[in-house]
């Protein structure tokens, strides 16, 4: 009879051989698919934030899986830990909205703050009140050439109003823009009222031949 084998007895040189390598084999296939699968799940983690902090979960290198770390972007803003939302980048743009308007130059008031309104607001007051009278004359008509002295008294409170607007350092609700604009507006608009009622017709006070000229041209 052939001599039996326990289980006690050593196994042969070759299978040991055979079963260790298989072993090997088998953990280091097993290693290698945890390593792939954590670094899928460090990627995919990395690249959400997280809900509540809105900080990036760090990122770990894998050991021998290959793939490089991926790193939060530096030029994106992380919210603030209080929950309030970053401040809002300034720029040079103008608004699609205005909200509001700058006070212009020399726009303040024209009198303290403990003297009463109408002192405060004198210049326009002194404008409206001439330019007031000057409607009153015309629209009565109580004398002749009525219709001439108010409108040149209106022109005179649109002038007045230019040269309060230069001289006044602050004259309120006068200043309308700038000081520039405004000169040449209230200036503008005044001599040609004034020049207007000077050559009304009949008997104008000015003669200027340019625009009887003109008159004549444009009716032949």
């Amino acid at each position: 009879m052939g001599a039996g084998t326990s289980p006690a007895d050593p196994a042969p040189a070759g299978g040991a051989a055979e079963s260790v390598q298989e072993k090997s084999v088998r953990e280091r296939s097993v290693r290698e698919r945890s390593v792939r699968e954590e670094s899928v799940r460090e990627e995919s983690d990395g690249g959400s934030t997280e809900q509540g902090g809105g900080s990036t979960a760090p990122d770990r290198a894998a050991p021998d899986s290959g793939s490089t770390a991926v790193e939060p972007d530096s030029g994106s803003t992380a919210a603030d830990p209080g929950g309030e939302a970053p401040a809002p980048r300034r720029t040079r743009r103008f608004p699609l909205f205005t909200r509001d308007t700058a006070r212009p130059e020399g726009g303040g008031r024209a009198a303290p703050r403990d003297a009463p309104a109408p002192a405060r607001q004198w210049p326009l007051l002194t404008v409206l009140g001439a330019a007031g009278v000057g409607l009153l004359v015309v629209a009565l008509d109580p004398f002749a050439e009525a219709f001439r002295i108010g409108t040149i008294l209106i022109g005179a409170a649109l002038i007045a109003g230019a040269v309060l607007r230069w001289v006044v350092p602050s004259v309120g609700m006068l200043a309308v823009r700038s000081r520039f604009t405004d000169l040449v507006t209230y200036g503008l608009m005044g001599t040609l009222i004034v020049l207007l009622a000077l050559v009304a017709q009949p008997k104008p006070w000015l003669d200027v031949p340019i625009l009887e000229d003109a008159v004549r041209f444009t009716i032949r």
